[in-house]
């Protein structure tokens, strides 16, 4: 990804946190990091973060979707440094459509979403979060999320983050972003 559409996005992100009522000092601001997950089409797959913090035992994250943009579909296996990763989406802005695998036969067609992602995706269990409202993934989950045409702003509250260990379906996909200048 080029720096200039890394920065464009992160002031649009910080935008999305403002309608959030969600307020970041300085620092805060300066550390949002844009995911393009190396396909190189961010507006449609990507995501922005701001990891508030990340401990042996607690990581805190606020995410912006722009809208129809999707987080693709991944899982958190046990690592050397966690057992994996069990999180809470709160959506604080916008709608959000997270997909999961519940064991489950829901397909593509049952799905809500008006615009999917290109890439692999594979389980359709569909749960609509709109603001105030939440979901745990346990460890182990295979799940994607996207937001409606509005955008949506996501809080995770979840147990360590080894994102550099998230298996994704789509073999293409690089989670920990490279920034060309």
């Amino acid at each position: 990804m080029k720096r200039c559409d890394y920065e464009k996005m992160r002031q649009e992100a910080l935008a999305y946190y403002e309608r959030a009522h969600i307020v970041l000092s300085k620092e805060e601001s300066s550390k949002i990091e844009v995911a393009d997950f190396g396909l190189g089409r961010v507006e449609e797959i990507g995501l922005q973060i701001l990891t508030y913090i990340n401990t042996e035992r607690v990581c805190a994250k606020e995410m912006v979707l722009m809208p129809h943009q999707a987080c693709p579909e991944h899982m958190h296996v046990p690592s050397k440094n966690a057992k994996g990763k069990e999180e809470t989406f709160r959506c604080r802005y916008g709608k959000v459509y997270l997909y999961t695998d519940d064991g489950g036969v829901s397909k593509r067609e049952d799905a809500t979403l008006s615009v999917f992602p290109d890439t692999t995706l594979t389980v359709f269990h569909e749960t609509v979060l709109l603001p105030g409202e939440q979901f745990t993934i346990m460890p182990g989950t295979l799940h994607w999320f996207a937001a409606g045409s509005e955008g949506a702003v996501i809080s995770e509250f979840s147990t360590r983050s080894t994102d550099e260990t998230d298996v994704f379906s789509d073999s293409r996909i690089v989670r920990i972003p490279k920034i060309d200048d």
